[in-house]
This record gives C-alpha cells, structure tokens and sequence, in this order.
C-alpha cells in the first residue's frame, strides 16, 4: 500500500482538535486595485492537556488555515489539569495584554471570554475562572493564555525544583500548646 503525505498529515491532526477563533482582512492599495491577504488564528487541542495555537498568513483563507495548523502542531505545550482545573492562579502577559486564570471548584464551568475558554477547553480544563486585563485584542490575550499555561506548575514540580521530599504525615500533639 502506498502512503501519501496528504494521509498522512490527517491521520496525524486525527487526535486534536480544533478551533478556528478569528480571520483578520488586510488589503494593500496597488495601481490596479486592492490586493487582500489573510491572517487565521487556530487552536489545536486533545483534550488531555496538550494543546497549541498558531497565525498563519496568506493570500487566500484555507491556506492561511492550514499553515496556522502546522504551526499550532510544532507550537504545542503541555498544562497541567489536576481535578479538571489548573493547579494554582496565573497571570499570563503579553505586549498590554495580561490574562487572570483561577482555579475553580467541580461544577463551576469555564467562566471566561472566547479566546481563554477556547484554550482551556481544548486543553481539558473543565472548571476555571478567567479575566481578561488591558488589551483585549484577540492575538494579544491568546498569547498571554499560553503564556499563564506554561508557567504552571503543579506542586511536585515545585518540589522537585526546591529539592524537598514530600511532607510526611506529622503526628499531632494532644493537649494544645505548651
């Protein structure tokens, strides 16, 4: 059987998802008229704690489509979701954009504006809280959810980076203080 790279490159975005969360028009004035390109933004995730997002540019949509899906593909970071939500709260920052993400308790849903919610569900966040801060231009605050989503830690981590071994139980003294 012979394999095309076509099949090959469906088989392979198979196991993500994803989100197209806006196209952008530019248009150039030239001598003989308007010329226009196209810029997408796209979110590929698996659900599972993978997730990535990429720009792609061209001259026409589908292309800017797919080069924006390549690019999410070789963009991709891993969050940590501990209980269906994130381990800590964030701030994520980029140019005058800052983005607030809090942990949220089971049942809550995702509070947040398109761009995070879009994000935290294709990463498997099921319970957050969000709010967007300063700029509120759509590349700018999905930048600044990775950003936030890649500074997570969980708390092994941390551990492991200070060297501390986990805490063991310690026995409780009857009586109170003394």
């Amino acid at each position: 059987m012979t394999s095309n790279r076509r099949n090959d490159r469906e088989r392979e975005t198979s196991e993500f998802e994803e989100r197209m969360l806006f196209v952008n028009r530019t248009s150039k004035t030239y001598q003989g008229g308007r010329r226009f390109r196209f810029a997408a933004l796209v979110i590929l995730g698996d659900r599972n704690g993978r997730v990535g997002m990429g720009i792609g540019k061209a001259k026409e949509v589908p292309v800017a489509i797919e080069k924006a899906k390549s690019i999410a593909r070789k963009n991709m970071i891993q969050v940590p979701v501990e209980n269906g939500t994130i381990p800590h709260d964030i701030v994520g920052e980029n140019s005058t954009s800052r983005v607030l993400l809090k942990p949220a308790a089971p049942g809550t849903g995702v509070i947040a504006g398109t761009v995070p919610r879009s994000i935290a569900e294709l990463a498997g966040i099921t319970n957050m809280l969000s709010k967007e801060l300063g700029s509120r231009n759509k590349v700018n605050v999905a930048y600044a959810v990775f950003d936030g989503l890649k500074n997570l830690r969980t708390a092994k981590q941390v551990r492991a980076i200070r060297g501390i071994t986990a805490p063991a139980a310690q026995p409780t003294q009857a009586g109170g203080a003394q």
